[in-house]
């Protein structure tokens, strides 16, 4: 069982984007999906470390700004090349507001 970490303010993250979270020496991406859900993966690109908040978000998908690979942000998966590792996906969710999520 893992802890429950205050993140951000679901405003914090526009509807289809991205926000950067970082804590305990880790970095991590929260996402606001287009029907309000949220979810976390690991903060950096599997194929070179590049920080996905920064990349386009669209539908379920997160595209490294660098070299265009994609996950899908609910599973952490892989989805194109030349990203081809999946990323660690951890449980969020939204309480009056506050986006929190559980790591450890």
């Amino acid at each position: 069982m893992g802890n429950w970490i205050e993140a951000c303010k679901l405003d914090d993250i526009e509807q289809e984007g991205a926000i950067r979270f970082d804590h305990g020496g880790r970095s991590y991406a929260i996402y606001r999906s287009p029907v309000d859900e949220v979810f976390c993966t690991d903060g950096l690109c599997t194929h070179e470390a590049v920080h996905l908040a920064d990349g386009l978000v669209m539908d379920y998908e997160i595209e490294c700004p660098k070299h265009n690979g994609a996950f899908d942000y609910r599973t952490g998966a892989a989805k194109r090349l030349p990203a081809c590792k999946d990323l660690r996906a951890y449980a969020a969710r939204v309480d009056a507001g506050t986006v929190l999520v559980e790591v450890g």
